[in-house]
């Protein structure tokens, strides 16, 4: 026997890396040290310039929505979806990201595949202005079903120590701007998949009132990205703290800025919430409070700002084309999420 006799096949292997090596060294910058295929990345700091820097790292996956990706047959998307979400997770703290590394499993390695997802991931990367600076591929026979993959992402970036945001400077008084999501950016799609297609009948394929896509090409969009639009604002100290909508919802990620002694009231008739919302909460018959508590409800990125700052970052919000709406305020309490209808 070999390797191959076991299903997994060193040869699909080399050519699923021809394309990936070119789309990885599309993200090359000044900062990479070496080339594709070392055993482990290098990256130097030296032309930043920067007095204090601190790392900040995170790593996630796309969950239950690389269902929807494989349906449709949209592969280029998930890379866009993890990079993209890696981003906003340490754009909250500040930093802007430096390098990205990806992990792919799958049960059968498909060249064509693998190359759209990390044309994605690349894509993604070059917008972000980050290196995707190595990855891992692994073919497991028997361990994933036909045409099915996993992919999940690391990312690390950089901000000055002086520069980092940590809601501390968050009091009562202070402003909660909000920042539309390009749909349900990456959470919640196990509830949204059972409501949709178990529940509610609808297909893939399925049109509806309201969606200017099919139903799977609206679940399929992917997630966005805040940084071009922000970094600017943290690095001039205009951010008491930023919250990323991601799972667990308004609920669940708003404390996690919070200092002590305070609440956050969220006004839910400030924006008009997404049709695909309204959709899944209709077909799965979902509470309005579950909903807030698992998705983002059209709202991907909450500013916590100083009332003396609110003009800047308005005009700067502009001045970058991004829609923004007022969404609350903070009082005093104890670390809680306060809806008003």
């Amino acid at each position: 026997m070999n390797y191959a006799d076991a299903g997994v096949s060193l040869a699909r292997a080399d050519e699923a890396m021809v394309g990936v090596k070119k789309s990885v060294r599309s993200t090359f910058n000044e900062g990479v040290l070496g080339d594709v295929g070392n055993f482990g990345g290098l990256f130097t700091l030296n032309h930043l310039n920067l007095k204090d820097p601190v790392l900040v790292s995170s790593v996630d996956g796309v969950g239950t929505k690389l269902k929807v990706h494989i349906e449709l047959d949209s592969h280029d998307l998930p890379g866009q979806d993890i990079v993209n979400h890696c981003c906003d997770d340490i754009l909250v703290q500040g930093a802007r990201p430096l390098f990205f590394l990806d992990y792919v499993a799958t049960g059968r390695l498909e060249p064509g595949v693998m190359d759209s997802l990390v044309s994605g991931m690349s894509k993604a990367c070059i917008e972000n202005d980050c290196v995707l600076i190595g990855g891992e591929t692994a073919e497991m026979p028997g361990f994933y079903g036909p045409g099915d993959y996993d992919i999940s992402g690391t990312i690390v970036g950089v901000v000055e120590r002086d520069k980092i945001i940590d809601g501390k400077n968050i009091k009562p008084g202070t402003i909660v701007l909000g920042m539309p999501s390009s749909g349900l950016h990456t959470n919640g799609y196990s509830l949204a998949r059972k409501a949709l297609f178990e529940v509610g009948g609808y297909t893939i394929d399925s049109k509806v009132d309201g969606l200017e896509k099919s139903v799977g090409e609206t679940l399929a969009v992917p997630h966005r990205s805040y940084y071009k639009s922000l970094i600017e604002l943290t690095e001039a100290k205009k951010i008491q703290g930023l919250v990323h909508i991601t799972g667990s919802g308004f609920q669940g990620n708003i404390p996690r800025i919070l200092p002590p002694g305070v609440d956050v009231v969220i006004d839910r008739t400030a924006w008009e919430v997404p049709m695909i919302f309204k959709l899944i909460q209709q077909a799965g018959t979902v509470e309005k409070d579950e909903m807030f508590n698992t998705f983002n409800m059209g709202i991907g990125m909450l500013l916590f700002i100083d009332p003396q700052n609110r003009a800047e970052v308005e005009a700067h919000l502009k001045a970058k084309n991004e829609v923004f709406y007022e969404l609350g305020s903070v009082i005093p309490g104890d670390n809680k999420v306060i809806f008003k209808d």
